[in-house]
């Protein structure tokens, strides 16, 4: 499954499910797809989303599936990779007091 968040003050992205669903954990949301974020809101779960990307940039934060192949294997991206695109979404959104939005 894919999840895509949108605002209005950044293009669209969209990431596999497993990976935007722990992103939303890490923001403090429930992770419900679909859902929102309030303008209001924004700050807070950037704030949090930031701080959870700061105390473990290596994490590796991979999608679920299939078994890795050789080649595959020790290959990883990072959580601080897999979080830079949200987190320039919340940033643009929370600079333009936008809600956000996501879906599968």
């Amino acid at each position: 499954m894919l999840i895509t968040f949108e605002t209005k003050a950044y293009a669209s992205i969209t990431m596999f499910g497993d990976v935007a669903v722990a992103l939303l954990k890490l923001m403090g949301h429930s992770a419900a797809v679909p859902g929102a974020l309030m303008a209001d809101d924004v700050p807070a779960a950037l704030a949090r989303l930031k701080a959870a990307v700061q105390a473990q940039p290596d994490e590796p934060m991979d999608p679920t599936g299939g078994p890795a192949s050789d080649e595959e294997e020790g290959q990883h991206v990072s959580l601080a990779h897999r979080a830079l695109p949200l987190i320039e979404l919340l940033t643009a959104a929370a600079a333009a007091h936008e809600n956000v939005m996501w879906d599968g």
